[in-house]
């Protein structure tokens, strides 16, 4: 019996790694046009940021949407 593959692109991904990964993808700048908050505009670190999107549900929930569209560009 196969193991179960699952469709959620956010399924055991950290939101270190998504983070990491946006901004090794776009790069700071870019971020703070994608998504506006400051935590990307204003001295953006991997860690203020996950600070603050872990304190802030929108802000999350726009960065994970984010990634979901990366990975699914990075796959077509």
């Amino acid at each position: 019996m196969a193991p179960q593959r699952h469709h959620d692109p956010l399924h055991g991904v950290t939101l270190e790694r998504i983070v990491t990964e946006l901004e090794a993808r776009y790069g700071w700048a870019e971020l703070g046009e994608r998504i506006k908050i400051r935590c990307f505009t204003h001295e953006p670190s991997v860690g203020s940021s996950l600070k603050f999107l872990r304190k802030t549900p929108w802000a999350r929930a726009k960065v994970e949407e984010l990634y979901v569209l990366m990975v699914r560009e990075s796959e077509a």
